[in-house]
């Protein structure tokens, strides 16, 4: 800027901003005061927020420990053959140990074409594929193999599918499988399907060979009579009260028969027996063996004697004899058999296996059906027909014997596995299940079959001990978290800090920010002495409870040994723990620590006792919506509302005051430059005239 030329309100030739600037510093000193305010409640309710997230963590930690969830009730299970059954033990299953022979897990059918070319073409056609109940369905356009794969996987789903696996450069093999186990849940081609499976080599025609068993008195044995009860007047079990008409049979009350079954069949992994029948009631054969009494036994008349003309008579007998006909009855009717279980499979050693009704399911006309696999019933060598009854006829079709796998017409060729059954062998009982994921045999214990046992498996039921141990270090761990920032925010020293060796450099800066922020707040120095108490006090849950304070367990203030005496920091309330002893507790006092983290005291079924029910009902007045710390960070939100609000008018006057003195210092800049013009004017026509004067 040229000498001489001022600018009011530009030039500062006066050094009026800087008059300015001084006089308006005075005037923000209570904006200052108020912003520092405004930091300082900002910074008290993200303490609070804090001192809420380490109290709420705390809660949830020991909400677990007394919860219906809680670990002491977790359970762990060992199998003695992973790699054939494994179990998950429910948190209701018992301690203990059970042995389970695992003689086939379950699988799906999983055929594999012969080797065709990665070109081949798919004709077009509607291919049809069924699982069980489960039918997938569509109409193929003709195409490429590959792009046939997709088509069947994307409307596979859960139930089907197919993958072509690379045999050489340019020969590929076609795999289909069903994705569901069991022996009911067959793969079925049909249609278009079944000629694309015949012509990939992947299954052959196979004719179905169906053989009824029909009853003859020379083909037919008399079974064993088996009854728990021996009568004499009951005949025994006969094939003489069998009667056939075609392929009906009737089995009167007491009769019954043996069929030998067709060694194919026997053989055959795939071997079913198929037949239907009814029950009807029939006159008891219990009445008909009641014959008219010989003689009944009766007790003599009383005596008397006569002498000189006087007769003296014995009272009657005060016998307890029924009277005749009953007499005859107890004596001569048997009692009336009833049994549901008709139906037998023999095997070659003479052992029985009834036919329950899980192999039973009702037809339209009503009829029962038997459907037996012979698969389930190792050596089976003859079926038995035994109706043990007095009162019922059994009628039932001739017994039909198949091989179940040429039923369909087709029997695969390259099978990789077949759709069967997990079959086990649990407390001496052969069990199968359509799936290798079996939760019904052991109550709250679930099996996991993988593959058949060399011997069978011990299965082991025990505590998980770690888990709850795990669960009571994370609760001290809280505990003390939460014990710390309240020590931190309530008590001005700097120990508090320092003693805290688990903080990061960042960490423990920020703690120092934050040290005796509240130190006249009394509620949070009650509400530390409150879960100390809490931590301290005895639980007696029962009169012969052993272990009823933390300390039992391994955990105190002063775990890690007493020798050396209480440290400072020992004294602001954290606790230590023993693991040495926590672990040699809960192995032989699981349920009772259990209890003294919460237990019902009054018989109501519900908790209402313990460490985790009082930290809980303590922690909740803090956190709760409307709570402790709800109501200081409201008041505090109230209190940044108001200065912001303060601030705001504080900085507008502020702004109109700074504004009014720079135009006031400006008019005085312009009436000073204005003035030493006029001066300057006049000196200069002071100079010109001096200078014509001489």
């Amino acid at each position: 800027m040229a000498d001489g030329l001022n600018i009011p309100g530009v030039s500062d030739k006066y050094k009026t901003n800087d008059l300015v600037e001084s006089l308006m510093e005075v005037e923000r000193i209570p904006l200052k005061r108020e912003e520092s305010n405004l930091e300082t409640y900002k910074k008290q309710q993200d303490a609070w927020r804090g001192v809420n997230q380490k109290m709420s963590s705390l809660r949830d930690s020991v909400k677990s420990l007394y919860s219906f969830e809680n670990p002491f009730s977790n359970k762990l299970s060992f199998s003695s053959e992973e790699y054939a059954v494994t179990a998950d033990a429910g948190r209701e299953a018992e301690f203990g140990s059970f042995k389970i022979e695992v003689l086939q897990p379950a699988a799906s059918d999983r055929f594999l074409s012969e080797e065709i070319d990665s070109d081949m073409q798919v004709a077009p056609g509607k291919y049809t594929y069924s699982v069980g109940e489960k039918k997938i369905d569509f109409n193929w356009k003709g195409g490429k193999l590959n792009d046939f794969v997709n088509a069947l996987n994307r409307r596979g789903n859960d139930t089907i599918k197919a993958s072509l696996i690379g045999v050489s450069a340019n020969k590929k093999s076609l795999l289909i499988e069903s994705l569901k186990t069991g022996k009911e849940n067959r793969l079925v081609f049909e249609n278009q399907a079944l000629d694309f499976a015949k012509k990939t080599g992947m299954v052959s025609s196979a004719k179905s060979e169906t053989i009824t068993l029909k009853y003859s008195s020379l083909s037919a044995k008399t079974p064993e009579t088996k009854d728990e009860i021996q009568q004499e007047k009951i005949p025994e079990i006969s094939k003489s009260k069998v009667k056939a008409n075609g392929n009906d049979i009737t089995i009167e009350p007491r009769g019954g028969f043996e069929l030998e079954l067709p060694s194919s069949i026997r053989k055959s992994s795939s071997g079913k027996i198929e037949f239907s029948f009814t029950e009807k009631e029939v006159q008891e054969i219990t009445e008909e063996t009641v014959q008219t009494p010989k003689e009944n036994l009766e007790l003599p008349p009383p005596l008397s004697v006569t002498y000189e003309g006087i007769s003296v008579f014995n009272n009657p007998s005060d016998s307890t004899l029924p009277p005749a006909q009953e007499q005859q009855e107890q004596k001569s009717k048997p009692v009336e058999i009833s049994s549901s279980q008709v139906f037998f499979i023999k095997d070659s050693d003479g052992n029985e296996q009834p036919v329950d009704s899980k192999y039973f399911s009702k037809d339209s006309s009503g009829k029962t059906k038997v459907s037996v696999s012979i698969s389930d019933f190792p050596n089976a060598q003859s079926l038995v027909v035994r109706n043990s009854n007095t009162g019922k006829e059994i009628s039932m079709t001739a017994p039909l014997c198949f091989d179940e796998k040429k039923s369909l017409g087709f029997e695969p060729k390259n099978a990789i596995s077949t759709a069967q059954d997990a079959k086990l062998k649990y407390e001496g009982i052969t069990i199968s299940r359509p799936t290798n994921d079996i939760d019904d045999i052991v109550p709250n214990v679930t099996l996991h079959v993988h593959e058949k046992t060399e011997k069978p498996a011990n299965i082991k039921i025990e505590p998980d001990t770690e888990s709850a141990k795990d669960a009571i270090i994370t609760f001290v761990g809280k505990y003390n978290q939460a014990i710390a920032e309240m020590n931190i925010l309530s008590i001005n020293k700097p120990e508090i800090v320092s003693e805290l060796d688990y903080l990061s450099s960042d960490e423990q800066d920020k703690a120092y920010e934050r040290l005796g922020m509240f130190q006249g707040d009394f509620s949070l120095t009650n509400g530390k002495s409150s879960l100390q108490q809490i931590v301290s006090s005895n639980y007696r849950f029962s009169d012969d409870a052993s272990v009823t304070m933390l300390s039992q367990i391994g955990v105190s203030t002063n775990a890690s040994g007493g020798a050396r005496g209480y440290s400072p920091s020992q004294m602001r309330g954290y606790l230590e723990v023993d693991e040495k002893k926590l672990d040699e507790c809960l192995k032989s006092n699981l349920n009772q620590i259990k209890n003294i983290f919460g237990y019902d005291s009054d018989g109501d079924l519900i908790i209402d006792d313990g460490i985790g029910y009082k930290i809980d009902r303590q922690l909740t007045s803090w956190v709760q919506s409307g709570g402790i710390i709800s109501s200081k960070t409201n008041s505090l939100e109230t209190q940044i509302k108001n200065s912001n609000s303060k601030i705001t008018r504080l900085q507008t006057q502020l702004d109109r005051k700074e504004a009014d003195l720079k135009r006031k210092y400006a008019n005085m800049e312009g009436t000073l430059n204005s003035l030493e013009s006029q001066q300057s004017t006049m000196q200069n026509f002071s100079n010109q005239n001096n200078g014509r004067n001489r």
